[in-house]
């Protein structure tokens, strides 16, 4: 799991609440950019509004995962 469905599961939002809060229609922009289908990824301005959303810093939601080994 990426740190983005981390942070937002954590405050028990689904992919398509936390597009509806971002101000898009459609789940489409969050679950292809969790999974990065076809090269997707969150620009900067939706990167600070998910950080605000889900109220995590910025630095914190773009840090790799640590796997515990």
């Amino acid at each position: 799991m990426n740190s983005f469905a981390k942070y937002r599961k954590a405050k028990n939002l689904s992919q398509l609440e936390l597009s509806l809060q971002m101000g898009y229609k459609s789940v489409l922009v969050a679950s292809g950019s969790e999974i990065c289908y076809n090269n997707k990824h969150f620009n900067l301005e939706q990167l600070l509004k998910i950080s605000q959303i889900l109220d995590v810093k910025l630095c914190d939601l773009l840090s790799p995962e640590q796997t515990n080994k």
